[in-house]
């Protein structure tokens, strides 16, 4: 998923008149009392917008409200315009799904939504931390985090490629249904470096992107988190020049040897592509390629198997692509709203939607990692078993230039910092070269 960087007040206002030109979808019912709106993602997979309209009708015939429900392309970023464009006449929707950034973007536009995440965060438990970040603002929750398009982006390998060239036995290591096995520990940053390695000897090269869209970025946050590599602290400070920085760096100085020659060139589709057409034995995507594979390339489909991050010297980190339902605060109807989120936020409903994209929407509770639907997915069956973060696989989500306060973490993230960072390296720079530039780039951020 991509999640493309803000717009200009111009292609706001250039937007305005085309947003009301979105198809729209009325759910009405016959003794409405109130109306509200919604603006959500128009999901990648058909089916997933078909079971959002019926909650949304059965929500509306239950509270006897109005649901305006519009599906929102992101394709051309027209989810975002509508966003920009609501935001800057402050009108539209009553609650808008608000991918990756957005709602830091708007914050001060944003209702704090404190009591719909008590009541469920009550009754599920917490949210990843990654979600906490994005979502909260000045002390308060701004969006609700929503499983519609959520995603978590970690390594989909082809099980007989990595097997066979690179000694590695990915479902024996992470098996469907059971804890992994001890053999798991050994899949560290070390061993995704020799995979790597013996994978482009066998013309199977590692789908590992360093341009500056949101898969590269996110892949190249989390081998930094990995280090404890934070090119910005949670103070604002850059911190460029320290040991883990320069850790990391010695890592990816040996890692590009490795990836794809045009990897500075890779956008959110490449990765997909090389795995579909059988050119790679690895990438870091949500399950979305496996899914076009099934479709196209049932024998790569077939061989595909969904497992954690690899274990670096602060532990595994796992790329979180990241939505939420936010309300505006100038909204006609914020407490329909409110309730139509919570509504939506329940395990049935969540569990309803999971089931028909294949698993692709991951839960932001992780009490919801129990759904069947992982378990029963394939082929192969078991092929996302491990796409949920489980607390056996030790990791935790990540959000890339994590801990840097947000409204600077999105600059660096908009502008591909990190992995411009590796990319250097790939083109023969130093890693005092790279330092350098990037001492430069960081603080005209925090300036």
């Amino acid at each position: 998923m991509q999640t493309p960087n803000r717009v200009t007040r111009r292609a706001a206002l250039k937007v305005a008149a085309a947003a009301t030109a979105l198809p729209l979808v009325h759910i009405r019912t016959g003794r409405a009392a109130g109306k509200v709106s919604v603006a959500f993602w128009d999901h990648w997979v058909p089916a997933g917008n078909d079971v959002m309209r019926k909650q949304c009708e059965a929500f509306a015939k239950a509270h006897q409200v109005e649901v305006q429900a519009d599906f929102i392309t992101s394709v051309g970023s027209k989810n975002i315009l509508t966003i920009a464009a609501e935001a800057q006449a402050k009108a539209g929707h009553d609650i808008q799904q608000l991918p990756g950034w957005e709602a830091q973007n708007h914050a001060d536009l944003l209702e704090p939504i404190d009591d719909v995440m008590k009541s469920l965060t009550g009754k599920y438990g917490p949210v990843a931390k990654a979600s906490e970040y994005l979502f909260t603002s000045k002390g308060h929750w701004v969006a609700v985090p929503c499983s519609a398009g959520n995603q978590n982006k970690g390594p989909c390998g082809r099980i007989s490629v990595l097997k066979e060239a690179a000694g590695l036995d990915v479902v024996k290591m992470y098996p469907p249904s059971a804890d992994p096995s001890p053999e798991a520990d050994n899949w560290t940053y070390d061993a995704m470096l020799k995979a790597a390695e013996a994978c482009q000897k066998a013309k199977m090269t590692f789908g590992i992107g360093l341009g500056t869209t949101p898969d590269s970025v996110d892949t190249a946050g989390a081998i930094f988190a990995a280090f404890g590599a934070e090119v910005i602290t949670a103070k604002g400070e850059v911190n460029v020049r320290s040991d883990n920085v320069r850790q990391v760096l010695e890592y990816g100085q040996q890692l590009v040897k490795y990836l794809p020659a045009d990897a500075v060139s890779y956008d959110d589709a490449s990765n997909n592509r090389a795995l579909i057409s059988g050119q790679s034995a690895l990438i870091w995507n949500p399950p979305s390629a496996w899914a076009v594979a099934r479709r196209d390339a049932p024998k790569v489909a077939e061989d595909c198997w969904t497992f954690p991050a690899p274990k670096g010297p602060k532990g595994r980190f796992l790329p979180l692509g990241a939505f939420a339902w936010g309300i505006w605060k100038f909204a006609p109807n914020k407490s329909a709203a409110k309730e139509l989120i919570e509504y939506l936020s329940q395990r049935e409903n969540v569990e309803a939607r999971c089931e028909v994209t294949l698993g692709y929407d991951v839960p932001p509770f992780q009490s919801m990692t129990d759904f069947k639907v992982w378990d029963e997915v394939g082929p192969p069956k078991g092929t996302v078993y491990n796409y949920p973060i489980r607390k056996p696989q030790h990791q935790e989500n990540w959000i890339a230039v994590a801990p840097a306060p947000p409204e600077i973490a999105v600059q660096v993230y908009n502008r591909g910092t990190l992995p411009t960072m590796f990319a250097k390296l790939q083109s023969g720079q130093s890693i005092k070269q790279v330092q350098d530039w990037a001492q430069d780039e960081l603080e005209g951020f925090v300036r």
